[in-house]
């Protein structure tokens, strides 16, 4: 409980304590992933026993279908993430994406990706498409991580990282609470986000979702207490991070995600599924947040966000909302933007 105060009173701090914000995730490749993550369906090392198929990139009006759906419920960040090692050989695919952000960015929404590993040359083409902040999570502790992932280094995130960085997008990094790490893990990998140049915009808080088939599915629940813990010390060690408590959320009563709030967490994923994990459904949580006095953040109102978007940016989102307007598949896009 000393913990939770001390968390409530930096956020008071460094946040509008009655803000959180709402985002909604979308899986835009599904499976076929050459990485061995031990926690995740989408791996192909586990799709026989997970039963997941691999598909292929969605099409681009298919996102921006969703993307309007999720701002018309309330979402002010829409994220896009595909299972895929890195963009390696993604020619295509990538430009699909590009396209992707560039229409997600003409709805004045944030925008957000997990594809991999990066190259800086590829940062700084999302960075020109209106990408404002990339996922790329550590997962967990330096010493811990080779029990969970052998197929890409620690080293290598952070690479990726510093890569997003440099191109002026915000970093959004955090890890997965319940691998079957110990307290020191935990400790370990909010040390390591508050090591880099700047912290990151924003700290993903995930509690695992044991999923039948993958090498972690019977690790117990996290419980709330850890749960509490991890983002109260996040929000300490990391004062001006917004605090995302991601998978796993729809686990916990709403008693349990009011006591999140209170330390420190201020963002939620919202809408219909994260990646291959249920989620709590638009309706349910707007009425949560009024039952407790919150309300939704705006787009690009973070202030960690603004630092990133200068006037060049900016106007660059004007111009693409002009042209999504002028043509007439997105003439609807722009007015439902508008509204």
């Amino acid at each position: 409980m000393e913990l939770i105060f001390r968390a409530a009173t930096v956020h008071r701090l460094n946040h509008p304590p009655d803000q959180v914000q709402l985002c909604t995730l979308l899986n835009i490749k599904t499976g076929g992933c050459s990485e061995d993550c031990s926690y995740c369906a989408q791996s192909s090392r586990h799709a026989d026993k997970v039963g997941l198929k691999a598909e292929k990139l969605t099409d681009v009006e298919t996102v921006l279908v969703e993307a309007r759906k999720a701002k018309a419920n309330g979402s002010t960040r829409f994220c896009m993430g595909a299972a895929w090692r890195d963009m390696s050989g993604r020619k295509r695919g990538f430009e699909r994406i590009l396209k992707m952000v560039q229409g997600v960015r003409a709805l004045d929404m944030e925008v957000c990706t997990t594809l991999g590993m990066l190259t800086p040359e590829q940062a700084a083409q999302l960075k020109q498409a209106g990408l404002t902040a990339y996922n790329h999570n550590l997962d967990t502790s330096r010493e811990y991580y080779p029990k969970v992932i052998t197929t890409r280094k620690f080293d290598e995130r952070l690479d990726t990282i510093e890569a997003v960085r440099e191109a002026g997008i915000s970093v959004c990094s955090g890890g997965i609470i319940g691998l079957g790490e110990n307290d020191g893990d935990r400790v370990g990998l909010i040390w390591e986000m508050s090591q880099l140049p700047e912290a990151p915009e924003s700290f993903p808080v995930n509690a695992l979702v044991a999923i039948p088939g993958t090498p972690l599915e019977a690790n117990e629940r996290v419980t709330v207490q850890e749960l509490l813990r991890t983002i109260a010390t996040a929000r300490i060690v990391l004062p001006t991070s917004i605090i995302r408590f991601a998978a796993g959320r729809i686990s916990y009563t709403e008693t349990e995600q009011a006591m999140a709030f209170m330390a420190g967490a201020n963002a939620v994923f919202t809408g219909e599924r994260m990646l291959t994990t249920p989620t709590s459904g638009w309706d349910e949580d707007h009425a949560m947040l009024a039952r407790w006095g919150l309300k939704g953040m705006g787009s690009f109102e973070s202030t960690t966000v603004r630092m990133k978007e200068n006037q060049k940016a900016l106007e660059a989102t004007e111009e693409r909302k002009a042209a999504a307007a002028a043509s007439p598949v997105g003439a609807g896009a722009a007015a439902e933007a508008s509204a």
